[in-house]
């Protein structure tokens, strides 16, 4: 299944796609949340299309996408876990999985546009592969890993490169930041992505292909990810985590290349879709 959630941002509605077409399942009666997840939501979801063949709406390609699944209790993400992405920032490779967070205020529709922080002058983009937590997980280990993962999507973990690593040491204030995570268009449940160590991620900016790889180039792959984040916190069904990103990124780049108002960053995997954001300046307090 692929699973969407629509319309104005704070009021989405939650649908699904079947055959390239948008359903609205609101009257299933639930969001895509940490209780849906937590009480077997996929199936009773996929049972209730099913119940309603025929009778559910379509929803016009023009309405905007949110993220397809709601505020997660956290967002975790893994740092340098591409071997060319670490030896383009001439990083060691790291032993361990560098785990960091991005604020759940961060989290914005696919389409949305990325706004560049107030005092901001290296923001810069990251195309990754997140997956999304099906059930409660606690010291698990690498070989049931997979059983706890509900779906993957795409995601942009844009970062403001100051903030994160010449601001007093820890990233996460260059990763938190107000639309700093773009997420879908779509959940894609597991059973459609028959292999996620090999799916290609690309990112392009103005239209300027910048990144272009492959999630076999992981260091640490998905079961490890998953089984060593649990040994430190408790997953909660709907958390998302972010696999880190493949080489291309601005802060790669000799000079570096940051992002600026007016720019566009097109984005996409393998099964996943595509999401494209524009660029805007800082216009609050």
């Amino acid at each position: 299944m692929k699973l969407i959630r629509f319309g104005e941002a704070g009021k989405e509605k939650t649908g699904i796609i079947i055959n390239d077409i948008k359903y609205d399942t609101s009257a299933f009666g639930e969001d895509y949340n940490e209780t849906f997840f937590e009480n077997d939501g996929l199936n009773r979801l996929e049972k209730f299309v099913k119940e309603n063949n025929g009778k559910l709406p379509v929803v016009s390609d023009s309405v905007r996408l949110g993220s397809p699944i709601a505020r997660p209790s956290k967002i975790v993400c893994i740092g340098l876990n591409y071997a060319k992405h670490a030896k383009e920032t001439n990083a060691a490779i790291p032993q361990e999985p560098i785990i960091f967070f991005k604020s759940t205020t961060a989290l914005v529709g696919p389409n949305d546009d990325v706004i560049i922080p107030k005092n901001s002058v290296k923001t810069d983009w990251e195309v990754e592969l997140a997956f999304v937590i099906g059930k409660k997980a606690s010291h698990i280990d690498k070989e049931e890993a997979m059983d706890y993962i509900a779906g993957y999507c795409l995601h942009n973990d844009i970062s403001e490169r100051e903030f994160q690593l010449e601001r007093g040491g820890t990233w996460d204030k260059g990763k938190g930041c107000d639309t700093f995570a773009p997420i879908g268009p779509w959940l894609v449940t597991k059973d459609e992505i028959s292999d996620p160590h090999n799916l290609r991620l690309w990112l392009k900016l103005n239209d300027k292909m910048l990144q272009d790889g492959n999630t076999d180039d992981f260091i640490f792959d998905i079961p490890t990810v998953l089984s060593y984040v649990s040994q430190f916190m408790t997953l909660l069904p709907g958390d998302v985590i972010s696999t880190g990103t493949p080489h291309g990124v601005g802060l790669g780049f000799n000079p570096p290349v940051y992002l600026k108002p007016g720019d566009v960053m097109e984005l996409g995997i393998d099964g996943l879709g595509t999401s494209k954001q524009s660029v805007k300046a800082f216009s609050g307090k």
